[in-house]
């Protein structure tokens, strides 16, 4: 029996709260077959001052499997067909935008469909895209606030599973994708995780950017930033995506990550005068010389369970820190990440997993 769930609410301001849950079986249980002809259909009014906003779920036996290219194919006119999925809890709205280089939703209505309580809930919305200069997509997100980043790690780990299934691939898989950030390569492994040809990292200050004074060779590496009257130590990277990665400061040199308060000192390195771009913030706990503890403030997404970009950040900077080698188990709040940084290209892969937690869509 297929499990087909809408989330049916206007993008307009509603009147009320409500909440989706997670259904983690709906990916299986959508794409089985069932002999019954049994259909139930189940309405609940959220809203009752707002009689457009409801949640509908919808349990029917169709002829033959469906998959999301089947379920994304539904083209009407107003509604935006999706599938959420989650990278370690970084979790993404993806849409099929294979037809159009421009955006189906604009960032305002993007801002509306994560919101976590009046919308789907999300930290971003990713849209797949035709390639570019040879690529074979292109991918494009609005953060939360709205904002456009140049890149996720952890987005293009479910835009690649997402790429399967619209494209029915199965197995091993390899994809070339332009983002903002440049040239991406995911693979899709045998068990289903997703391995990550991040590029280089890029270590030179003005290309960062930021304001702060090199102080080895070209880059930034364990300089003081004062954020409220402390002197923080940190290293700057970017991924394609500027980050700010620091392993304690002038009173706390050994930090404890989880006494964080995030939300207080997050947006205070974010917005930070010496990062004109803003900047993602990685606060990290060194294990061991192959093991890391990170928590992350986003740019755009604030407080998140996982950030990709910003576990390869992290380990770059371990590396020149001293703190750790060129291969790491990075454990985040949504779980582990393995990030290796090689010698002999300069490279940084990441592998991780990526899910689909329902699929839906929304009148626009």
């Amino acid at each position: 029996m297929a499990i087909a769930a809408t989330v049916s609410l206007p993008l307009t301001s509603p009147s009320r709260a409500a909440r989706l849950s997670s259904v983690p079986a709906l990916r299986s249980s959508f794409l089985s077959h069932s002999s019954s002809n049994t259909s139930v259909s189940i309405r609940a009014s959220i809203a009752p001052r707002n009689p457009r906003f409801r949640i509908s779920m919808t349990l029917q036996a169709p002829e033959k499997s469906l998959g999301a290219s089947s379920f994304l194919d539904r083209r009407e006119s107003g509604v935006l067909h999706f599938v959420k999925y989650h990278g370690l809890g970084n979790d993404f709205i993806l849409v099929d935008n294979r037809d159009s280089s421009e955006p189906r939703i604009t960032p305002e209505q993007a801002v509306k469909l994560c919101d976590r309580n009046f919308g789907i809930g999300a930290d971003g919305v990713i849209f797949a895209m035709p390639g570019t200069n040879g690529t074979d997509y292109t991918m494009r997100i609005f953060n939360s606030d709205g904002s456009e980043p140049e890149m996720c790690g952890n987005g293009v780990r479910c835009f690649a599973r997402f790429i399967a299934e619209l494209e029915n691939l199965q197995g091993r898989q390899r994809f070339t994708v332009h983002t903002g950030a440049g040239l991406i390569v995911p693979e899709i492994q045998d068990d289903g995780k997703v391995t990550v040809d991040m590029g280089e990292p890029i270590l030179k200050a003005s290309d960062v950017p930021t304001r702060l004074s090199p102080n080895k060779g070209q880059s930034v590496v364990k300089s003081g930033l004062v954020v409220d009257g402390v002197t923080w130590d940190v290293t700057c990277v970017s991924m394609g995506n500027p980050h700010c990665v620091t392993f304690g400061n002038k009173e706390n040199q050994s930090l404890q990550v989880d006494e964080l308060n995030l939300a207080e000192i997050g947006p205070k390195f974010e917005h930070h005068e010496m990062f004109p771009a803003r900047t993602n913030t990685e606060f990290v706990q060194v294990f061991s010389s192959s093991h890391l503890k990170m928590r992350v403030w986003e740019r755009g997404a604030g407080a998140t369970l996982a950030c990709g970009t910003g576990a390869c950040a992290v380990v770059v900077a371990a590396v020149l820190e001293g703190h750790a080698g060129r291969n790491c188990t990075v454990d985040l709040p949504g779980g582990p990440l393995e990030i290796e940084w090689r010698e002999e290209d300069n490279h940084i892969y990441m592998t991780g997993p990526a899910e689909v937690v329902f699929y839906g869509s929304v009148p626009l």
